[in-house]
Parts: C-alpha cells; structure tokens; sequence
C-alpha cells in the first residue's frame, strides 16, 4: 500500500494503538522490506547504524515477546526497564507491549538509590537492566526479581512468540517518568489510546516535509521517543535512534546519515549553539521539531540558517536556503506538545511563543479558583486533551491534585494574546511572587539575556525570596574565546528590565558541566540555590 494510503488507513483504523502500531501497519498491508528503525548499537548481531526492515523489526521484537513470555510475563504485569541504549529500550516497549504487559521506561541516568526507590513504588513484576545498571542496583531492595539484561531477550524464539495481545483503548500501554527536580520523578501512565491520540491526528493530516528520515536525539525511554517510533512506522519513515543526546553527537549523527528532520529537547538545541554551525554539512535538515521546554530565540535562529526547505512559488515547490524549526510546549503528562509555532530566517514572532494549540486539545488559563482567565492576564495552563496520562502510577494522591476543574494543571504559567497564540512565562516553582501584582519569571528572564548578549550561549537565572526581598542570580555560559573577566553586570541588568533588574545580585560565568540538570535536561534550580546561591558572593 502507498504511504499516503496507509497512513489514512491507520488514521480510520478503531483497533490500532500505541501498542499495536507495528502489527497494525503490517496488517495493513506495509511492504515488510520497508523501512523499520535503525539504532547505534548493535540488535542481535545486526550492525548497528544499518537499518532493520521493517519485517527484521517484527521478528526482533517477537524474539523478546517469546523470552519474556518464557519468565513469565504477563497481561498488566508491570516491568521496569534500565538501559543505557536506545535499541534496548525501545526494543523492550515493544517486545512487552506485543505481550500486554506495562513497560516502564527508566532514563538510564537515575542515580541508583532513586532508581531503586522508583521500582519499588512501581511494584513491577520484573527488571529488565542493561549489565551497567545492573551492577548500580547491586545491594539495592527492588521488590521485584531481575530479570535480565534487554539484550538477552533477542535470543529468544520468534515462532514461539503468543499471539498478540489485544488491547482495549483504556488499557495501561507505558509508565514513563518525570524530569523530577525536587526526588523520585513521578510515574505517568499513559493508555493504549491517551498515546495514539496526536498520532492519530497527524497521520489524518498531510505529511509534513522533514519526517521521511528522522534523527531522533529524545532520550530514549521518554515518552516523546514512544510517540516519534509510532509515528515513524506509520509514515513509513526511516528513523535512526541515538542512545547520547550530546551536541557533538548530534552533529557527527546529522553529517554521517543525513536525516531531514532531527527531533529532540531544548537542552540539545542549547548545545548545538555551542558550536559554529557553518563548519559542519547540515544541508540535508529541512525541519528541526522541539518538543518540552519550549526554546531560546537565539538557540532557534542558529538553526534555522543552517540546512534547507521546500516553499511555494510561481514556478512551483522551490528549495530554499534556511531550514524550518517547530517549536512547542510539551510534557510526559501532555501525551504531545500541546502547541505549535514554526519559525524560519524570516519569523519576528519571539519572547517565548508557543504558538497556537493543537486541533486535538483544548488549553485554558487559569487563575488559583480554576476560572478561566482573558488574553492578556498571567495564569496556570490548564488542559484537556484525549492525549492527557491517565495518572501517576500508584500515587493518586498526586493524580488528583494535579486536577481542578476538569482541567490538567501543567505547571506552567502563560498568557494568552488576542490572537489566540500562548507564550510561556516560566515554570510556577521557579518564579517568584514579588507583592503588589507583580511577578519575576526565571525562563523569560533568560530568553530576554540571551537575546541581549551574544557572548553568551546559555544562562541560568535563580530568583529566590530572602525574608521581605526578592534577590536575583544570573549563571553564564560564555562563548568560546570570550573575556570570562569582562564585567557583564550592566547589560545583564538591563536585559533584566527595571524591577527584575533592580534585584540582581550577582552574575557568574561558569561552564556547562557546573550546571545541576535533571536526567531530562531541566535545569534544578532547588539544587543551583544549595550549591552556588548559598553562598556569599565574594
């Protein structure tokens, strides 16, 4: 079947899920020597970085289904995965969704005492851990027996391999996790349905230019990675998984398989602008697709002059210099990023937009009450979405209180123009309420410094109340070769605007490694107060 055809099919389809894409794209007829996914370790004793066919993908994926079976895994069972490798974890997805059972996806950098914690509260039936994972669980009470390692599971029999599972809409597909800045992230729980909803969406919709051979640099067990092979496979995309996000990796990535789309956080974004791009062959990136955090303008405009695009003119589809970035604001609980803005060489539109909704959700702002406020007027982002988790995983507690009013409470704080396109302030446990209506946001506070200095590639602001004060610490990260010495306090000031910057304290260059980020690139500012802030400037 042709692509096109496909996948309106797959969009029609009333049994297909988020855990049954694969076997739903070869009932319906895909060519089965079509492209599957390609990772950048080896699968079996497959090479890595040579694509598998999408019938080689199958038969992988029913070798770990028969293997598990074998240990006895069930329908429901919840299964902790810990690995390093991208193909072991979407490998194991995969493998347990084919059986019915709950894989939950751990990033492999948990420190061990909070990974072990983790599985705990999981209850899971089984672990599955890469050999390096195993050895930091040594010692550790999991409450659960280990299984083995990711890797073994291919050696399992295909043909013996049960039927596969039918899943009902409201049944539990995937536990993924959050970034957790303040402990042990928390558990979301998404459905067969909740995960395919924005898929299912996209693939009634026409096919965006830059998704036929995507670079994937998502962490692998988030749930944006689950998303982007889902739909991957229904495009009938090729995809190439990386198992590092770094920027150096990133790049060499871009040069060696010359992707047209590369997907990945704003954290990844912010490395690449370490580097002078014009020294690397981007050329084949047509669309660069940001989901997360939304992302820094001058991050962005970086991107956008690099690379390629299709557009519109009298004389047809034109190829153009200058790539396209979509940007959004998205997260584990969201399902998918809730906006969407593109920009290229040409966008004016900044100052932390995130554009307009999807057609799939609706969003609102709110005030404390759960009232809808007017464009203009600050408030919490609330949402409604058939992508939405289905809740935190043992803790209904935290489900419940992340509710109000039939709305999903991010934790986000935006507004509304009168457009109806939404920018992103800041994260409300990172902003501080400074008394007589006003608020100080950390986010914009940072896009506005990095807009005003070009000297500096990526910054942190930490603004904490002190008694009765509000105090103000800006982080620089400098651009290679620049004065580290040069006294930045002015221009850093009056990026600030008068009340922010009336309440700097003090500005410090450090290096990106200085940085205490969460094992999904969020910056914790809990920890940046304890270890830098703490103490006295000198």
């Amino acid at each position: 079947m042709r692509t096109k055809g496909l996948r309106g099919a797959l969009a029609a389809d009333t049994e297909i899920g988020a855990g049954n894409v694969l076997a739903r794209v070869l009932a319906h007829g895909a060519d089965p020597q079509g492209p599957g996914l390609t990772f950048d370790t080896a699968v079996d004793g497959h090479p890595a970085e040579q694509p598998l066919t999408l019938g080689q993908l199958d038969e992988r994926v029913a070798a770990r289904a028969a293997w598990l079976h074998e240990r006895g895994v069930r329908p429901r069972d919840p299964v902790a995965v810990w690995a390093g490798g991208a193909a072991d974890m979407v490998l194991s997805f995969l493998a347990l969704a084919r059986l019915g059972a709950i894989p939950a996806l751990m990033n492999g950098k948990l420190r061990p005492e909070i990974a072990a914690e983790y599985i705990r509260r999981l209850r899971a039936a089984g672990v599955l851990a890469d050999a390096a994972h195993v050895d930091l669980l040594a010692g550790h009470d999991l409450g659960a027996p280990l299984l083995g390692r990711p890797a073994e599971a291919g050696a399992g029999d295909p043909a013996a391999a049960p039927a596969h599972y039918r899943h009902h809409d409201d049944d539990p597909i995937v536990i993924t996790h959050t970034s957790g800045t303040t402990g042990v992230p928390k558990a979301v729980l998404h459905s067969h349905a909740s995960l395919f909803a924005a898929t299912r969406h996209l693939l009634s919709m026409p096919q965006a230019q830059g998704t036929s051979r995507i670079l994937n640099a998502l962490p692998a067990p988030h749930t944006a990675t689950v998303l982007m092979v889902n739909q991957a496979l229904g495009n009938r995309a090729e995809m190439f998984l990386l198992s590092e996000q770094g920027g150096e990796r990133v790049l060499d990535a871009i040069q060696r398989w010359r992707p047209d789309g590369v997907f990945g956080f704003s954290v990844t974004w912010a490395e690449l602008a370490r580097f002078d791009l014009s020294g690397y062959d981007l050329d084949s990136v047509r669309l660069w697709f940001n989901t997360g955090d939304c992302s820094h303008e001058p991050h962005v405009r970086r991107l956008v002059a690099v690379g390629s695009r299709d557009v519109m003119t009298r004389d047809g589809v034109t190829r153009v210099p200058g790539s396209v970035f979509i940007d959004g604001l998205g997260s584990s609980e969201m399902g998918h990023s809730m906006f969407h803005i593109t920009h290229t060489v040409d966008t004016d539109r900044y100052g932390r937009c995130v554009g307009r909704p999807y057609r799939f959700t609706r969003v609102a702002v709110l005030d404390p009450e759960g009232n809808e406020l007017p464009p203009g007027q600050v408030g919490w982002l609330g949402i409604d979405s058939p992508s939405l988790f289905r809740g935190y995983w043992n803790d209904s507690v935290t489900t419940y209180r992340s509710r109000l009013r039939g709305w999903y409470l991010t934790g986000d704080l935006v507004h509304a123009d009168a457009d109806g396109r939404y920018y992103h302030l800041d994260r409300a446990v990172d902003s501080v309420d400074a008394g007589d209506g006003r608020w100080f946001f950390t986010a914009l506070s940072e896009e506005r410094i990095l807009a005003a200095c070009p000297d500096v590639t990526d910054c942190t602001v930490v603004i904490v109340r002190e008694g009765d004060t509000v105090v103000t610490d800006v982080l620089l990260e400098l651009a290679a070769g620049v004065d580290p010495d040069t006294d930045r306090t002015p221009a850093v000031r009056a990026a600030l605007g008068a009340d922010v910057g009336a309440t700097l304290r003090r500005v410090v260059p450090v290096r990106a490694d200085d940085i205490p980020v969460t094992v999904t690139g969020k910056v914790r500012k809990v920890a940046l107060r304890e270890r830098y802030l703490s103490e006295s400037p000198s």
